[in-house]
């Protein structure tokens, strides 16, 4: 009996740290249902002829996030007509976050034409499911049937400042790789930019 509990103990430990730690390159992920900046709410299953996603959790006030949203725009207005769209969430709490509540984002949106859905994690629980930690954090998914697989998760690319000193364009690489059939060469980079912003509890 006591092996047995034990046991449980370590399962249900195991998998409290998967939950926590988030997704990892392989795994399946979840859709959601989040509202957009045209007050419309979006989900994964609202595109079916998709090859995959290109999830960005993203903000208004980072510099980091700002720093890549031209960059953002040109990556979903290339690889969206070739079955993977952007789809930026913004994952802080506003009451924590100054200038990121959602009539932020509906000026922010308006302002850059941003090209892509951008939704609101209202309540923050799709970002922890995913473990993302940084805006901006990058999450590629490819379909694999009727399924969802993380294929890369990380950076944009390796120059977060100038766009164009980058020499590395990790995601578009790995987008690339899918569309070739193939795995992506590398398949996880640290995500660099601001924290996702949370109120203490």
């Amino acid at each position: 009996m006591k092996k047995i509990t034990l046991s449980t103990l370590f399962f249900f430990s195991l998998i409290t740290l998967v939950i926590a730690q988030g997704y990892q390159v392989g795994d399946q992920a979840m859709d959601f249902k989040l509202k957009n900046v045209d007050d419309n709410f979006v989900s994964m299953s609202d595109y079916p002829d998709a090859k995959g996603f290109i999830v960005i959790f993203t903000c208004n006030h980072c510099p980091f996030s700002v720093a890549y949203e031209d960059r953002i725009i040109e990556i979903d207005l290339k690889y969206k007509e070739l079955g993977y769209p952007v789809i930026a969430i913004n994952p802080n709490d506003p009451a924590v976050s100054a200038g990121d509540g959602f009539d932020d984002m509906k000026k922010r949106a308006a302002e850059k034409e941003f090209t892509f859905p951008y939704l609101f994690d209202d309540g923050q629980k799709v970002f922890p499911v995913y473990g993302a930690t940084r805006t901006p954090h990058v999450y590629l998914l490819n379909k694999k049937g009727e399924a969802l697989k993380v294929a890369y998760i990380g950076a944009i690319d390796n120059n977060h400042q100038d766009a164009a000193s980058v020499s590395e364009k990790y995601l578009e690489k790995a987008v690339n790789a899918l569309l070739k059939g193939e795995k992506p060469a590398v398949e996880f980079t640290k995500a660099i930019g601001c924290t996702i912003k949370v109120a203490s509890k």
